[in-house]
């Protein structure tokens, strides 16, 4: 198989017009989960799966998922995600499922949608469920009060840009927002606001206070 027709499937799965090309191309991904299956090379996620499963954690039970966000067609990294999920939850046993985080509506289609299923079913593949992250904002919504009531989460006013450019470096602490302690009662009632669109999109985040001077830059304030 030669390079431009993987190098067309990224623009999507209908970018390859050749009957001959699709059943390459889709040869070429089964191979790589034949290969997985070999005992003898196993990768790093198959010795994590076997160690625990020979530990007997959590019963043995396995749960894979898909978590394709429908704002375009899927590309090549996406059909070598798909085939690893969906492939080791068949090598293993185990169930995977496909939830698609639908939390940009501004660029997302259901048309898209409908191309990944498609997609998924062309590689030989079938989800146990299938799950929107958009069904939970009420949950998400309530879980964000709880941080808010604990102290752990504060409203901030700053641009995306002025939030970057406080973060620090690897080697130097960030900077706290002038936002960063308000009260639990003003973070409570801006958040509710928001919910209510009272401010323009943009205005106003909802962070997580963590800390600032953490060596790991993912561990400071989100």
């Amino acid at each position: 198989m030669d390079i431009l027709r993987i190098v067309n499937f990224q623009t999507s799965a209908l970018g390859l017009k050749s009957l001959s090309s699709l059943n390459e191309f889709h040869l070429l991904l089964r191979l790589t989960l034949n290969a997985m299956s070999d005992e003898k090379n196993l990768n790093f996620l198959e010795e994590i799966i076997e160690t625990d499963l020979k530990a007997g954690k959590n019963n043995g039970r396995l749960q894979f998922r898909f978590p394709p966000e429908p704002n375009g067609y899927l590309h090549l990294g996406h059909a070598k995600a798909i085939c690893v999920n969906f492939g080791m939850a068949q090598k293993y046993g185990g169930k995977c499922n496909l939830r698609f985080d639908d939390t940009n509506p501004s660029t997302e289609e259901t048309e898209f949608v409908d191309s990944i299923k498609s997609d998924i079913q062309w590689l030989g593949f079938k989800w146990d469920a299938e799950f929107y992250a958009s069904d939970y904002f009420p949950k998400l919504y309530a879980f964000a009060h709880q941080l808010i009531d604990q102290g752990l989460a504060y409203v901030d006013d700053l641009s995306s840009e002025e939030i970057a450019s406080m973060k620090g470096t690897p080697t130097s602490a960030g900077k706290d927002s002038p936002f960063r302690n308000r009260s639990i009662e003003e973070n409570r009632t801006l958040f509710t606001e928001m919910k209510e669109g009272k401010y323009p999109d943009g205005s106003k985040v909802l962070r997580a206070k963590i800390d600032m001077a953490h060596t790991n830059m993912l561990m400071r304030d989100r």
